[in-house]
């Protein structure tokens, strides 16, 4: 699934580069897009009393992006586990990558305690490719 960005001054530093830390804001653009071409939204995690905290984070950053750049983020689920999961994640600006990099999440309850896939989510998130 791909997302697409274009970058707002907002996002930059005084060089006029995409701040580093903005590149994680995208990686959750881009999985809170996923989520709707399913056809769902974090609010059907609250809704069956889970959520998905992110407990590890890596970003690689291959080029810079700029103030107007039009990025597109590519975003799959790349590992599914009872009680996490894991997004993979590339920024392109054309043929160009930009960045890669994943996230894990923890499937927890409102207790905060591990808790399993809710089966209605884990039943639609795509087969993942070898």
């Amino acid at each position: 699934m791909r997302h697409e960005i274009r970058v707002i001054f907002g996002d930059t530093d005084q060089m006029g580069v995409v701040y580093y830390a903005n590149y994680l804001r995208y990686f959750e653009a881009a999985r809170a897009a996923y989520w709707r071409s399913l056809g769902r939204s974090y609010k059907d995690l609250e809704a069956w009393g889970v959520a998905l905290p992110v407990v590890e984070a890596r970003c690689f950053y291959r080029r810079s992006a700029h103030y107007e750049d039009l990025l597109n983020v590519q975003v799959s689920v790349t590992e599914l586990r009872s009680a996490s999961l894991r997004f993979g994640y590339r920024i392109v600006r054309g043929d160009e990558l930009i960045a890669d990099g994943n996230t894990r999440h923890a499937v927890v309850g409102s207790d905060g305690r591990p808790r399993m896939l809710p089966e209605a989510l884990r039943a639609s998130i795509p087969p993942i490719a070898p």
